[in-house]
C-alpha cells in the first residue's frame, strides 16, 4: 500500500465523552429537526420545500418549484447525515422515513436518468445549459456521496442504482469527444471517486479526472458557456476566472482564490486523484494550495474565506475579524482537504488542522441545542453593528433556526455522524492515530483492534490498548502529536517508549503483547497566540488557546464595549472548570484585566484615558452565542 487511508465508519466504534454527546444529539434532535425543516414543518423558521419539490417534480403533488436553484442538496446531504446516524445507531422510524425518501428521489427521476427538481418542474427545456451557476453537477454529487454512504455503512443499494443511472447520463454527456464543461461549483469529482470505489466501474474515475483535467483549459469554458445560455440567473461573472479556480489548469495553480467552499472542495478531489493515479503534479499542485490557505488564508479558528464578496478568499493576510465570512462549510471542506492530504502524506500539520477545525470552526456552527446554525461565524461581534449595518448584514450575532442557502446544517449533521472515518489510518504494517477521539478501531489487514480512553480536548491524558488475536505480532503504531504542544511525555506499559518522531508523529515499532498500553500527557497550560504583523486585523492583540481549543470573550462575563478591554502582558491565566451550558467541566480562563473608562463627550484626548483593574472570563469559541445576545471577541488588546 503506497497511501495510508483511514479506516471506515464500520471500522470505528465511537466512545467518547465529548463527541458521544454530540452525535447522539445529531442523532435525536438535528436529524429530526432538519427533517421537519425539509417537510416545511418548524414554525418560524425560514421555509424549504426541499421534499416538496421532489414530490412535484415526482407527479405526487402540484405546485411551483421553491428555494434555491440548488435546493435538492438539501435533501442529498441530510440522507447522508442519516446513512451515518444508522450505521451508528439502528433507528427503524428514521430509517422508513429515508426509504421513503429515496423512493421519492426515484420517483423524481427522469427516464433518462436526469435528476433536478428546479429543471424538471420550472425550466426542463433548458437543462445543462448553465453550468455555472445553476449547480446540476454539484447536486448530483451529493446526492451520489449519500448514495455511497447508504451502501457502505448500511449496505443498501436502491439510492446506489438510482445515482449510477444518473452518473451513467453524465458519463455519457460530458468529456473528450462528447460535450465540453465542468462544474461552477465543484463537489461532483469527489463523488465520483466515492462511486468509483463503491462500484469499481472505472468510468466514474475517468468522467472525476476529466472534470478535474479540463478546469482552467482554453478556451475557458465559462465564458464559452455564456455566449450561447438559455438561463442567466446573474449571480456569477463567467469573466471572474478566480472566483471559479479556473484562472489555470490545476496543476498549475499557486493560489487559493474565489469561493472559499468550492475552492476546497475542488483541492480535496485534487488530493483524492492525486493518491488515486499516483500524479505528482497533482500533489504538488494540492502542497501548494493547503500552504497558501493555513500560512496565508486561515482564521485562528480554522475558519477560512474571509470576504462575504463571493463568499470567497480575500488577498493574503488580509483576515478581519468582524467582517469575515468563515462559512461553516468551508471549515467542513477543510477537514475533507485535510483527510486527503493526510492520505497522501502523513504530516502532522495535516492533522493540526482536521483537529483546529473539528474543535472550533465547524463546531461553531451548531448551537448547543441542536436547533439553530451559523452560517457565518465571526471572531468579533459588535452589538448595533454585526447584523445591523449594510456591509456587517452577514455578520449575524445568533444562530437562526434556518437559512434559504442552508447548505451548512446538514454538512454539520454529517460530518459528526462520519466522525469515525476521520479518526484512524492504516498503511502496511502500520496503523495510525490522527485525533484523540476515545473508542475502538479495528484493523482488518493486522487483525488487530486498539481502543483509545480520553476526555481531550478538555485533558491531555489519552490512553491506548491494544488487543491482538496472536500472543505476539509485530507492527508500527504511529501517533499524532499536536504542533501546539511543547513537552509531552509517551509511556509504554508505564516504562519510558522507545520511539522515534518525524512529521508531527511518534511511531513505535515493536512485537506487540495483547494488553500493552500506551499513555501519552499533553501539557494542556493556557497559552497566549500571536498572529503575523502582516495580519493588520490582529495587531496588538493575542489570543487565547488551551490545547485546540480557542478561546473567545463575551459581553455576558466581562461587560459590554469588550473593544476597551486589555489583558496585560504578564498577567497569569488561570482554569477554573465548572458546570457550563449544562455541561460538565468545562474549562474557562480566567485572568485579571483593565478596562479604558470613557469619558461622557470626549471623542479624542491628548492622553491615554484611564483604566480600571476588572476581572476577565474566556469561554471556549465553539461555545459562544448560547447565552443572552451580547458582543464577542477573540482577540484581546495585550497591553
Amino acid at each position: 500500500m503506497k497511501y495510508q487511508k483511514f479506516l471506515d465508519i464500520k471500522s470505528v466504534q465511537i466512545q467518547d465523552e465529548f463527541w458521544s454527546p454530540l452525535q447522539s444529539l445529531v442523532m435525536e434532535t438535528v436529524i429530526p429537526y432538519q427533517y421537519g425543516i425539509l417537510n416545511d414543518q418548524i414554525d418560524g423558521a425560514e421555509k424549504s420545500h426541499a421534499l416538496d419539490n421532489f414530490r412535484i417534480a415526482a407527479g405526487k403533488e402540484k405546485g411551483e418549484f421553491y428555494g434555491m436553484v440548488f435546493q435538492d442538496s438539501d435533501v442529498a446531504k441530510w440522507l447522508e447525515a442519516v446513512a451515518y446516524a444508522l450505521a451508528l445507531r439502528p433507528d427503524a422510524e428514521l430509517e422508513k422515513k429515508a426509504d421513503e425518501i429515496i423512493d421519492l428521489v426515484g420517483q423524481a427521476q427522469e427516464e433518462n436518468g436526469y435528476l433536478n427538481t428546479y429543471f424538471s418542474i420550472k425550466e426542463p427545456d433548458k437543462k445543462w445549459q448553465n453550468l455555472q451557476e445553476c449547480h446540476e453537477l454539484y447536486c448530483n454529487g451529493h446526492m451520489i456521496e449519500a448514495a455511497v454512504a447508504f451502501h457502505e455503512a448500511l449496505g443498501k443499494d436502491s439510492l446506489l442504482k438510482i445515482m449510477c443511472k444518473t452518473a451513467d447520463l453524465i458519463c455519457d454527456r460530458f468529456g473528450k469527444g462528447k460535450v465540453r464543461g465542468y462544474p461552477g461549483h465543484p463537489e461532483i469529482e469527489m463523488a465520483l471517486l466515492r462511486l468509483y470505489r463503491a462500484t469499481g466501474e472505472r468510468k466514474y474515475r475517468e468522467e472525476a479526472l476529466y472534470f478535474l483535467n479540463e478546469r482552467g483549459t482554453e478556451p475557458e469554458y465559462f465564458a464559452e458557456e455564456a455566449k450561447t445560455r438559455k438561463l442567466e440567473l446573474g449571480l456569477m461573472d463567467p469573466k471572474d476566472r478566480n472566483l471559479t479556480q479556473t484562472y489555470a489548469p490545476v496543476r498549475e495553480q499557486e493560489k487559493a482564490v474565489g469561493h472559499a467552499v468550492r475552492a476546497v472542495y475542488l483541492y480535496t478531489a485534487m488530493a483524492d486523484m492525486a493518491s488515486e493515479i499516483d500524479d505528482p503534479a497533482l500533489t504538488e499542485a494540492c502542497r501548494r494550495l493547503w500552504k497558501n490557505i493555513t500560512r496565508q488564508k486561515m482564521y485562528i479558528t480554522g475558519s477560512i474565506g474571509a470576504t462575504v464578496h463571493g463568499e470567497a478568499f480575500s488577498v493574503d493576510y488580509e483576515l478581519p475579524n468582524d467582517l469575515i465570512y468563515a462559512e461553516t462549510c468551508a471549515s467542513v471542506a477543510m477537514a475533507f482537504f485535510a483527510r486527503r492530504m493526510l492520505e497522501l502524506e502523513v504530516k502532522g500539520e495535516y492533522a493540526d488542522i482536521l483537529e483546529k477545525e473539528l474543535y472550533n470552526g465547524i463546531l461553531s456552527g451548531m448551537q448547543n441545542d441542536g436547533k439553530n446554525f451559523f452560517y457565518v461565524n465571526p471572531l468579533e461581534v459588535v452589538p448595533g453593528v454585526s447584523g445591523v449595518l449594510p456591509e456587517y448584514k452577514h455578520v449575524l450575532p445568533r444562530r437562526p433556526g434556518w437559512y434559504q442557502c442552508a447548505c451548512c446544517p446538514p454538512n454539520v449533521a454529517s460530518l459528526f455522524t462520519s466522525l469515525g472515518e476521520y479518526v484512524w489510518g492504516e498503511k502496511d504494517d502500520t496503523i495510525y492515530a490522527h485525533t484523540y477521539v476515545g473508542g475502538r478501531a479495528s484493523f482488518k489487514k493486522q487483525g488487530i483492534s486498539v481502543l483509545c480512553e480520553s476526555n481531550y480536548p478538555w485533558q491531555g491524558e489519552i490512553r491506548y490498548t491494544v488487543e491482538i488475536p496472536k500472543k505476539y505480532q509485530s507492527f508500527t503504531f504511529a501517533v499524532h502529536i499536536p504542533g501546539w504542544c511543547q513537552g509531552w511525555n509517551i509511556l509504554l506499559n508505564d516504562k519510558e517508549a522507545d520511539y522515534f518522531y518525524q512529521d508531527g508523529y511518534i511511531y513505535l515499532q515493536r512485537e506487540w503483547k495483547n494488553g500493552d498500553t500506551l499513555k501519552l500527557t499533553l501539557p494542556m497550560m493556557p497559552r497566549r497566540v500571536y498572529s503575523n504583523p502582516l495580519v493588520r486585523a490582529d495587531a496588538g492583540c493575542t489570543a487565547l488557546m488551551r490545547g485546540p481549543v480557542v478561546y473567545c470573550f463575551e459581553e455576558t462575563d466581562n461587560g459590554k464595549n469588550l473593544a476597551a478591554l486589555r489583558l496585560p502582558k504578564d498577567e497569569t491565566i488561570s482554569v477554573d472548570t465548572m458546570c457550563f451550558l449544562g455541561k460538565k467541566n468545562i474549562p474557562l480562563l480566567k485572568m485579571n484585566g483593565n478596562r479604558v473608562m470613557e469619558e461622557e463627550g470626549q471623542l479624542y484626548s491628548d492622553k491615554p484615558f484611564p483604566q480600571k483593574e476588572t476581572a476577565l472570563c474566556a469561554v471556549p469559541y465553539f461555545m459562544w452565542g448560547n447565552r443572552e445576545a451580547g458582543g464577542m471577541r477573540v482577540w484581546m488588546v495585550e497591553g
